[in-house]
């Protein structure tokens, strides 16, 4: 039987993130979640996801692992890759596949890009203590860069304010005495990283860092950005995803 699979969305977004990308999944057989973090539905108050740890988001995809009939993949893209990690330490799955993952506490980030974006939410104040609102600008000129213009509207209309407790955990790790996002090796499944050429959020280095970290694979995809489940291309990316799974999980990344 095809594993079940939970598709684990990024800062800001919900699980129509993956409303496209699980399709080819789906047509293979597998039965996909695409689950909304806590605060991150429709109809939640903008300030619901005020105070939530990565720790939170983790706990829920774990619960919801563990409530599956057998080990599922997790399939988590940018923060989503992180929670992802972090829930495959607290609940049995059968593989994790990181989309242009965040990296794990004590893995740097490499560009200028990474830099600007944790120093201008200092920029905000106590934003730890904040729902914090998206940048648009941002999401359009890194994250949604190789949409069509007529594509990234609805987009942005569909983003949420995200924990800036979350982001703090994530974006300044060493400041985190908790050591909140500690991942260790990585889980005791297979993992495969797969980043973007043209990343400027999690670009190569840190994703292969953050690989390296878990003893995972990872794989530069030519030609592509950071919104991996969506931009042009976006196939080629989930029927990697497919085949790296059909290999056979049980003998497929762990390099430990």
């Amino acid at each position: 039987m095809a594993a079940p699979i939970i598709m684990v969305h990024g800062a800001f977004c919900g699980g129509w993130t993956f409303d496209q990308f699980r399709n080819p999944f789906e047509a293979a057989g597998h039965k996909v979640l695409t689950p909304s973090l806590p605060g991150h539905d429709p109809g939640d108050p903008a300030d619901r996801v005020r105070g939530l740890s990565m720790l939170d988001y983790a706990r829920h995809v774990a619960d919801l692992a563990q409530a599956q009939t057998s080990p599922p993949v997790l399939v988590g893209h940018s923060l989503g890759g992180l929670v992802g990690l972090l829930a495959a330490r607290r609940a049995p799955v059968a593989g994790l596949i990181l989309l242009a993952p965040s990296p794990p506490w004590g893995v740097s980030g490499w560009t200028l890009e990474e830099g600007v974006t944790a120093f201008g939410l200092q920029m905000l104040g106590p934003y730890w203590t904040q729902a914090v609102a998206p940048d648009r600008n941002l999401m359009l000129r890194f994250s949604l860069d190789r949409l069509p213009a007529g594509r990234r509207r609805p987009i942005l209309e569909r983003m949420r304010p995200e924990s800036g407790r979350a982001l703090w955990e994530t974006l300044n790790w060493w400041l985190d005495p908790g050591m909140t996002t500690h991942a260790g090796t990585g889980p005791d499944a297979p993992a495969l990283v797969l980043v973007g050429e043209r990343d400027s959020v999690h670009p190569p280095a840190t994703a292969q860092a953050t690989a390296a970290r878990i003893g995972g694979d990872c794989e530069v995809l030519p030609g592509m950005s950071h919104w991996l489940p969506g931009e042009p291309g976006w196939e080629a990316v989930a029927g990697r995803c497919l085949a790296w799974m059909d290999q056979g999980l049980a003998g497929v990344g762990r390099t430990r």
